[in-house]
């Protein structure tokens, strides 16, 4: 792999390693890296079956048994290129009804939508995918690496895993 490939790769996960959203720290890149002329995201959903929470997650959640969860799979976009794929659990009962109705209805990155409850971010652990092949850099859609978290309220509610995986077009830089 180039250096420059590593050091910008290293950049943007301690970026979002350090900071409380990823929409926030995606959105700041997608400016510095001039990939859309309107650098904020959006959140494409992706159609697919709702992945339940596993016994650790709701603990990590502080769910009661029967404590209702909501799954939101969607593709990160600034322009043309998907920055990353992100599964989200959340609790709708820790949101606003308006917060849930966006979520619900619009294509509104969660970070955006959740921002007035200034949210925590306790990362889990982060995932290499992408390995150097020959010296050639990763393709637009090949993963990087991952990411999963927790994020709580201001006052240290938790309400939301997140898993992200993000792909080789966060290397991109102008317009396509």
């Amino acid at each position: 792999m180039e250096p420059e490939t590593a050091s910008v790769i290293e950049t943007l996960r301690t970026r979002l390693l350090a900071g409380p959203s990823a929409t926030a720290v995606l959105e700041a890149w997608c400016a510095e890296r001039g990939l859309s002329e309107d650098p904020r995201l959006v959140a494409r959903r992706v159609s697919a079956a709702d992945k339940p929470l596993t016994a650790i997650q709701r603990q990590r959640l502080g769910l009661g048994p029967d404590e209702a969860v909501r799954y939101r799979r969607v593709r990160l976009t600034c322009g043309a290129y998907v920055l990353s794929e992100a599964d989200n659990w959340y609790v709708p009962s820790r949101l606003t009804p308006g917060m849930n109705a966006t979520l619900d209805t619009t294509e509104t990155p969660f970070g955006r939508v959740v921002r007035l409850l200034g949210p925590t971010r306790r990362n889990l652990g982060v995932r290499t995918i992408w390995e150097p092949k020959a010296g050639y850099p990763p393709a637009l859609t090949e993963a990087l690496f991952a990411v999963e978290a927790v994020l709580s309220t201001a006052e240290g509610v938790p309400f939301c895993e997140v898993a992200e995986t993000y792909t080789g077009a966060v290397l991109a830089q102008g317009r396509p």
